[in-house]
């Protein structure tokens, strides 16, 4: 899993420090599980996936599967006949946004 979370650390773009403080352990705890010194309890990973809800769970744990689940924005929606879709808005992590109209 140290692979995992190196290659997602990687992805994201994230130091060590920063991934421990967004979780809320130390950066000592997060050395120790990108060496393989500590597996990652469950309380680590429930974590983990709170704080970044687009990482896929079953890739974290068992490695099978894509790094990232599927955007809510890729899924189909089936507008209702009488109404449709006026904007969208997207927020990103740095607190800014866009709307999409």
């Amino acid at each position: 899993m140290e692979q995992r979370l190196l290659a997602f650390l990687k992805a994201e773009n994230i130091s060590q420090t920063s991934f421990a403080e967004k979780i809320g352990i130390t950066r000592a705890a997060v050395s120790h599980l990108l060496s393989g010194r500590n597996k990652p309890g469950f309380d680590i990973i429930s974590r983990i996936i709170r704080e970044f809800p687009a990482l896929s769970a079953e890739w974290l744990i068992c490695g099978s599967g894509k790094m990232y689940r599927e955007s809510p924005a890729t899924e189909q929606v089936t507008p209702l006949p009488d109404k449709y879709i006026s904007k969208i808005l997207v927020f990103y992590s740095d607190g800014t946004f866009s709307e999409i109209k």
